[in-house]
C-alpha cells in the first residue's frame, strides 16, 4: 500500500485558515467527507471522538488525525497546510501546520496502521516538511506527498 491509494490530488488543500484544533479539524474534515461520501458531523465526530484519547498532534509541527468508520468502502486520506500554525496540543507543546487526516474503514484493521505508518514516515523526514511547506500549489504537495510512496 502507498499514499498514493488513498490521497487524491483533489483532497489537498494548500492554504487553509484556521484559528484553532476544532476549526482546522473541520475544514478537514469537510473535504474528507465530500470525498468519501460522509456526512460532515459523522467525520468531526469521528475526529474528536480520537483526540480525546489524546492528541495526533506529533510533533515539529506535525499532525495527523485519523479515525474509523462504519461503512466506509476504503480509506481516505486529506492534507492541509495551515496558513498560519495551529495550536494542537501536541506532543512537544508546538504549533501545527501540516495535517494528514486519514478515514478508515472500521474493519480496515492492518490496512489503517499500514497507511498510518506510511503518513507517520512521510511527515517525520523534515526536508520533506520543508518541501511541503515552501510548495505553491495543489499539484505539487501531491506530487511531493506520492512520490514517496515506497
Amino acid at each position: 500500500m502507498n499514499i498514493i491509494d488513498f490521497i487524491s490530488a483533489d483532497a489537498v488543500i494548500p492554504d487553509f485558515k484556521a484559528s484553532s484544533k476544532r476549526q482546522a479539524l473541520q475544514i478537514l474534515g469537510r473535504k474528507a467527507a465530500d470525498i468519501a461520501g460522509l456526512e460532515q458531523h459523522v467525520v468531526l465526530n469521528t475526529l474528536m471522538e480520537r483526540e480525546r484519547l489524546g492528541t495526533t498532534g506529533v510533533g515539529a509541527g506535525v499532525a495527523i488525525p485519523h479515525g474509523k468508520v462504519a461503512n466506509l468502502k476504503k480509506l481516505y486520506g486529506v492534507f492541509g497546510r495551515a496558513y498560519q500554525a495551529i495550536e494542537f496540543e501536541s506532543v512537544d507543546e508546538q504549533p501545527v501546520d501540516l495535517i494528514f487526516l486519514l478515514l478508515a474503514p472500521d474493519v480496515a484493521g492492518a490496512d489503517h496502521l499500514t497507511a498510518l505508518s506510511k503518513i507517520s514516515r512521510v511527515m517525520s523526514d523534515h526536508q520533506m516538511c520543508e518541501k511541503l511547506r515552501s510548495s505553491n500549489s495543489r499539484d505539487d504537495i501531491y506530487a511531493l506527498l506520492t512520490e514517496h510512496t515506497q
